[in-house]
Parts: structure tokens; C-alpha cells; sequence
């Protein structure tokens, strides 16, 4: 059973405590942001919680210097620092929650393709270590946090920019398109895809990340339009990480959405949204944007009791308090001139309803969640002695310890439909599918029967370009082989066509097990194993593809240079050029924001840059990456147009 971290959101009531701000002495916080970059004088009179607007955010703080070394500025133009010891000076009667550690926008300059060419997804990765070490180091006693900012995959993109700017966002968005993207996603593992479902892998990490650093604060998970628009998907992303094993205490929402909400349906789809996801909800940035004084009244007067009486929803924080200084107009709840503020009718409302129901607020003290796991399943009956086809690895579970595979890469690299949704790179072959694209680390998961126990020799299906690939296979965790070197092509060839067997000997029990293969060293493909007694002959001859009239796996033909149309991504990449004699190998070609570009055929790395620079494919200048079909070459070149 994998039970998560019980959350306990403690209450505001204390023995002493000075009542000056709205919920002061009320059983959850009611709190506010920065105005301007500032704290206000005025702040301590309404709010007792206080989130920095901008100042806490990645992209505010964490820059680097000209040797690409971390730099941070704590207290920058919108008090993230001041923030925090502001809150320190009375714990449990003021409280800060830092905004946000992993967000897709107003992330650091340095991460973008775009501005910098360099960037890679190891330096990504170290970036982001160093900067979640940083906030640990200056603030080590956090009480909550926004961990993921706006993550739900809607349409064909994030919310917010991580891959790619989003240019759907229909928020108001902070997304610079000239950044052209990141490896944000890639750094913190990826997003699988299972079934047609993102699961939001680099989700799941940032919240074991800063579980490990804040053992004890209230980790959020926060995203806007989740009670309009992308209610299910918010519900499904915070079910999903839970699944998954992301020690998330809280789910966030924005509340930007809720304008001429009214009572009923707000409060159904609060409740629908809680139900699904079994764990506290938070008001995180809620505000009406309502010139008004009536409307916007009314909206607060239909939605705020349910949040502050509801005893799942944790807290409250209004988005901005003086009109003219929040980031839409006409949130404010209050209007300044010449220095003097006066209430909007919303404000006047709310002053009211503290002050005569502030004991009415409830929070449960204990909130937790218990998932249980679901085992991996086979995809496909197997037998020993029989045949092991690759590409049939079991079908993943739910919760740590039942994943059925593990890659580098995150999503599939092949041309082939079978085991679509999975990130294993998958390809057809004249035998069939084939697993390809292996990088060093990789495992797959059998479930298999072993009808007698003995001494097996393993007959496997393997193709290789150079001298350096080589898997191990374990049975239940413990090694049933050594590590089993693949060899390479006829020599001078670089294809991954030319398959050959190899075989050893593992001694096996009878019963069901749990077969793994792991990629000791990286690129080669494989088919199938085939288990027979020992001493017994391999049953299925090798076949091989023909380069040239396979119709399942066309190439470019020597007297043809024009690349078959049927390859997905290779019309018109390829031009007439000379050709040398030999057999063609495939070419993948990517953008630097590790965009497809296309599929060509060429006889060496040469004549692949060649041709990508004469392409009319290419419409953009820039950089781009040409990498030999599995990896065991690549090349970095400029084309200008």
C-alpha cells in the first residue's frame, strides 16, 4: 500500500493573537499579494497570509553569470525575500507561500533554445537542481508551496510554455515567444504517454524534489481554468501525479475564472473537483474583474462563504487589493487617489462577513490520501520454452515499483502504431516490430511462465552499427546472464538491417516470473528472443531486410536518389546528389527545440548535412540536429536561407 503524506493544515486560532487582520483567529488564512512590488503599510490590516505577485518566481530570481554560473537575487522588485520574513515574524499567525518553483513561464532567460543555443537538457537539469538546493538553503522553512505552475496539457500544448510558447493559453499569458521553448519537461524525466494519457512524469519529480527538501511544508500543485473549462483535465493531471507517486498535499485554484459564476454551480463543480482528487483545495489567485461595484460584490458574496466555511479548502488568496495596481483591471476591491484609499463595495462586503462569521471558517486538521497500486499486467501470454517478442513488454501498473519499462527518451522515436502511447521507439521491420533507439539504461519487463525448471539457451534477435551495444537479461531481480555483447554490421556498414543471432545459456525456474532486459550499452535493435532446452538448435532462421525492394522497410535506391514517399517526414528532403555504392542508412532531422523535422536517407553523414542544407523542406534558418537513425551518430549544423 502506498499511503502519502498526511497533510496537516494547521488552524489559525492561537491563544494570543492581535486580530487586526480579517481572519485573524479564524480557522484558515485569508490572504493577499504584492501591490507594485511592495508590501503595503497597510497590508497587516486585512490579509495574514501574503504570496510575492512575481518576486518568488524561477525567472525572477535565478540568473547566470558569463561563465554560466548560478546567480540569485533574493529580494528583488517584488519582495520574495521580505516575503518570507515578513511571515517569520509571527509564525502561525502570518503565513507566505512561495510562488512557484517549476513554472513553463517567466522561467530563466538561460533556459530558452532560442536565446541560448547551449542549452541542453544536462544543463537543464543542473540548473534546476541548483535551483531548487538555493531556495531550500534561503528558505528552509517554507510552510507552502506552489510546486508546478499551469502543467495541464489542453489541445496541443501545455498551459503554460515548457516545451513551447502557448499559443493557446487563453489566460493572460506571460509566454515570450521569442524564447522558443525549453527542456524543463526532458530535465525532470519527461511525459509518458500510457494509453492516450500524459503522465506528467517532470510533474511527479519536481514534488519528490521538494518533498526531500521541505519534508514539512504543503506541497500545491496550481493551474488556472480548472473550474471552467479544463475541470476534468486538472482533475485527471492531480489524479494522475498522485498515481504515480507525487507527494502532492494540495491541489491549487486559481479562481481567475469565476466572474458571473453563480452560487450553485460554483459550488458543485468546487465539490466535484475535491471529490475526484480526494485532497484539500486552495484559493490561490482569486479575483473578479468587474468594473461594477454590484456585479463584482455579488460575485464574491455567491462564492466566498462556500470557500471560507468548506473544510477541505485550506485557504484563501485574493489576487491584488488596489484598483489600478493588479495585473487585470478592475480586481481591485479597493480605489486609491492622492494617497487615500476607499472601499469598493466588495471590500465593504467582505469586512462585514469576516468580522460576523470569521468562526464559521473550518479546516480539517488531517488530510490524506491512500493509493493502492495496481501490478503490471501482461501485454501477451508467454511461455518458456517460446518466444519472446520485444515489443509485447508488459503493460504498466499504477504507483512506484509497477512500471513495465523504463527509457531515456519520452516519447516514441519509431514509425510504427504498435504500443502506441508508450515512449518505447518501436519500428517495422520485415519480421515485424522491432524495439529500437535503445539508449544505455533502458529495460523492458516480460511476465512469463516457466514451465520446467533447467538450463535454457536463448537465441536472440539483434542488429547493431558499431562495437559498443550489449544487454543483460534478470529474472525477479537477480541475474540470469551475463552482459551479452551484440555485434556489429558487415563492416563499413552503418544500418541497423542487418540482424544476427546471438546465444547463451540461463539456468531458470518453473513457475512465473518477471523477465527483464537492460540495455547495457546503447544503440541496437532487437526482435525477439527465442528460449529453447539446452542443447536444442534455434528454430526460426535469421531474415533479413532487403534495403532496396522490402516493402516494409523502403529505402532510397542507389539509382533512384528521390526518397521513397512512403517514409513519413521524407518528402522532398532528399535531392538529387551523387550517391556512393553501398546500402543507404535513415537520418532523423530535428529543430533545436527537438522538433521532427523530417526522415532522409543518405550513405554517410556527408551527404545527410548536404542534403537537409539543399532541402525545401527546411523553411526556417537556424540550427539543427542530424542524428543517425539510433543515435550512434549526430551532427550540429547551420542552415541560412
Amino acid at each position: 500500500m502506498n499511503k502519502f503524506v498526511s497533510l496537516a493544515i494547521a488552524g489559525l486560532a492561537a491563544a494570543t493573537v492581535s486580530h487586526a487582520a480579517l481572519a485573524d483567529g479564524g480557522a484558515k488564512f485569508l490572504g493577499n499579494i504584492t501591490t507594485r512590488g511592495q508590501i503595503r503599510s497597510d497590508f497587516n490590516q486585512y490579509w495574514n497570509q501574503l504570496t510575492s505577485e512575481n518576486g518568488c518566481k524561477w525567472g525572477s530570481i535565478h540568473s547566470v553569470d558569463a561563465n554560466g554560473n548560478s546567480k540569485f537575487a533574493w529580494d528583488n522588485y517584488d519582495k520574495c525575500e521580505s516575503g518570507y520574513k515578513w511571515a517569520m515574524e509571527k509564525p502561525g499567525e502570518r503565513h507566505f507561500k512561495f510562488h512557484a518553483l517549476i513554472w513553463g513561464s517567466q522561467k530563466p532567460d538561460f533556459l530558452c533554445t532560442a536565446k541560448n543555443p547551449g542549452i541542453t537538457v544536462e544543463k537543464t537539469k543542473k540548473y534546476l537542481t541548483e535551483w531548487f538546493d538555493a531556495v531550500a538553503k534561503q528558505f528552509p522553512n517554507l510552510e507552502y508551496i506552489d510546486v508546478v505552475n499551469e502543467a495541464i496539457w489542453a489541445g496541443s500544448n501545455y498551459h503554460s510554455g515548457y516545451a513551447k510558447p502557448a499559443t493557446t493559453n487563453d489566460h493572460v499569458g506571460t509566454d515570450d515567444p521569442s524564447c522558443g521553448g525549453s527542456y524543463i519537461i526532458d530535465a525532470l524525466g519527461g511525459d509518458r504517454i500510457v494509453n492516450g494519457k500524459h503522465q506528467y512524469d517532470f510533474v511527479t519529480t519536481a514534488f519528490k524534489m521538494a518533498r526531500e527538501r521541505w519534508p514539512k511544508a504543503v506541497l500545491i500543485y496550481n493551474d488556472y481554468n480548472t473550474l471552467s473549462w479544463q475541470i476534468d483535465e486538472g482533475i485527471e493531471l492531480v489524479k494522475t501525479i498522485i498515481k504515480n507517486g507525487a507527494p502532492v498535499d494540495a491541489y491549487g485554484q486559481q479562481a481567475h475564472d469565476l466572474k458571473g459564476m453563480d452560487k450553485s454551480t460554483f459550488e458543485a463543480r468546487m465539490k466535484k473537483v475535491h471529490d475526484a482528487v480526494g485532497i484539500p483545495l486552495f484559493i490561490t489567485e482569486y479575483d473578479i474583474g468587474e468594473a461594477d461595484d454590484t456585479k463584482q460584490a455579488n460575485d464574491f458574496k455567491n462564492q466566498l462563504p462556500f470557500m471560507w466555511e468548506t473544510p477541505w479548502v485550506a485557504g484563501i488568496t485574493i489576487w491584488g487589493y488596489i484598483n489600478g495596481a493588479t495585473w487585470v483591471q478592475n480586481t481591485g476591491l479597493m480605489n486609491e487617489s492622492n494617497g487615500r484609499t476607499t472601499d469598493r463595495a466588495s471590500m465593504t462586503w467582505i469586512k462585514q462577513y469576516m468580522s460576523q462569521n470569521l468562526q464559521k471558517g473550518q479546516n480539517n486538521t488531517q488530510f490524506g490520501v491512500v493509493i493502492e497500486p495496481e501490478p503490471q499486467t501482461p501485454f501477451k501470454s508467454m511461455t518458456i520454452p517460446g518466444k519472446v517478442e520485444a515489443e509485447d513488454f508488459d503493460i504498466p501498473g499504477i504507483g512506484s515499483g509497477n512500471d513495465s519499462y523504463s527509457t531515456a527518451e519520452s516519447s516514441n522515436k519509431g514509425d510504427s502504431d504498435y504500443r502506441k502511447g508508450t515512449s518505447v521507439s518501436i519500428y517495422k521491420k520485415a519480421t515485424g516490430n522491432i524495439v529500437g533507439y535503445n539508449n544505455e539504461g533502458n529495460w523492458y519487463e516480460y511476465t512469463v511462465d516457466v514451465k520446467a525448471t533447467g538450463t535454457y539457451t536463448v537465441y536472440a534477435a539483434v542488429a547493431a552499427a558499431g562495437n559498443t551495444s550489449s544487454f543483460q537479461l534478470s529474472m525477479d531481480g537477480k541475474n540470469v546472464s551475463e552482459v551479452i555483447s551484440v555485434p556489429a554490421a558487415a563492416a563499413g556498414e552503418e544500418n541497423y538491417d542487418d540482424y544476427n543471432k546471438v546465444n547463451f545459456d540461463v539456468n531458470l525456474t518453473a513457475g512465473k516470473h518477471i523477465l527483464r532486459l537492460t540495455v547495457t550499452g546503447a544503440w541496437f535493435d532487437i526482435d525477439y528472443m527465442t528460449f529453447v532446452a539446452k542443447g536444442e538448435k534455434d528454430p526460426e532462421p535469421i531474415v533479413k531486410d532487403d534495403p532496396i525492394t522490402d516493402p516494409e522497410n523502403p529505402v532510397v535506391d542507389p539509382t533512384n536518389p528521390d526518397v521513397d514517399p512512403s517514409i513519413p517526414g521524407t518528402d522532398g528532403i532528399a535531392q538529387n546528389l551523387q550517391l556512393n555504392n553501398g546500402r543507404a542508412s535513415d537520418f532523423d532531422v530535428y529543430d533545436m527545440q527537438g522538433e521532427f523535422v523530417g526522415r532522409l536517407s543518405a550513405y554517410n553523414m556527408e551527404q545527410a548535412v548536404q542534403i537537409v542544407k539543399d532541402s525545401d523542406v527546411i523553411k526556417s534558418k537556424g540550427m539543427y540536429i542530424i542524428r543517425s537513425r539510433y543515435g550512434s551518430n549526430m551532427q550540429v549544423i547551420r542552415v541560412a536561407k
